[in-house]
């Protein structure tokens, strides 16, 4: 059983367009032992957010998947098949999967957050496939109250998004002052991102833009003195192929 903690200090920092755009990153792709490295089919994730605006300019992806999870605000997203922005609002989401190539370019609007996450789906199999792009509104991903939380299914059962990345679930859990019993699957590695509040677990304290890694755990228990936010990513332990993390 494991629960480690990575503060948001911790975690690295990154950029765009000269401080427009700012980032925190608690996975990273670079082999950098000083900050959490892939996992599973999970291989890279920022907190990206933008005070004024801005836009990163058109660039090419190919193989893996890109989700990206509109926290606050709104974006705009620009691709070579759709080849039109695209604007994508809070609690809203978009898929690419990037198969055999696809260029694109994002602008972030003025107060927008969002997590940027990338998954491998067996980029072997992914490559030769033609790209495919995908856009969603909130009001497209299911919600459910249990135990006290309001969740949000964004990955998983009654979720539109479809993915190939296998063995993938991801959901944004609201939930209010008081003591909290989370259930996880133990089966799964559950990466946690505490959006906002601050929370207190059995491996210690927790506060906005603090991420966290679970391992071989049933439950994740937790006190809040106020409401807040998390974002829970699982994965599975393990893949039956060569990663992309393990092949760079």
């Amino acid at each position: 059983m494991s629960i480690i903690i990575y503060p948001c200090e911790a975690q690295a920092p990154g950029g765009f367009n000269d401080g427009e755009i700012l980032e925190n990153r608690p996975v990273v792709m670079t082999h950098n032992p000083a900050y959490l490295l892939p996992y599973s089919n999970l291989f890279y994730w920022a907190h990206a957010w933008s005070d004024k605006g801005s836009t990163i300019g058109e660039h090419p992806h190919k193989g893996f998947e890109i989700i990206t999870f509109i926290l606050k605000g709104t974006i705009e997203h620009y691709d070579s098949h759709n080849m039109k922005w695209i604007p994508i609002g809070t609690g809203g989401a978009q898929i690419i999967c990037a198969g055999s190539g696809i260029s694109h370019a994002e602008k972030l609007n003025a107060g927008s957050h969002v997590f940027q996450v990338w998954f491998d789906p067996n980029i072997r199999k992914t490559m030769p496939v033609p790209a495919t792009y995908n856009d969603y509104e909130q009001k497209d991903f299911p919600v459910t109250a249990n135990n006290g939380f309001e969740i949000r299914q964004y990955i998983g059962e009654g979720s539109p998004l479809k993915m190939e990345s296998p063995g993938v679930t991801a959901v944004e859990i609201n939930f209010k002052e008081g003591s909290h019993k989370l259930g996880l699957n133990p089966d799964k590695i559950s990466s946690l991102y505490l959006i906002d509040g601050e929370i207190t677990a059995t491996a210690g304290k927790m506060k906005a833009n603090d991420f966290a890694v679970i391992k071989d755990e049933k439950e994740f228990t937790f006190e809040t003195g106020a409401a807040g936010r998390l974002f829970i990513i699982e994965n599975p332990v393990t893949v039956d192929y060569q990663t992309y993390a393990e092949m760079s």
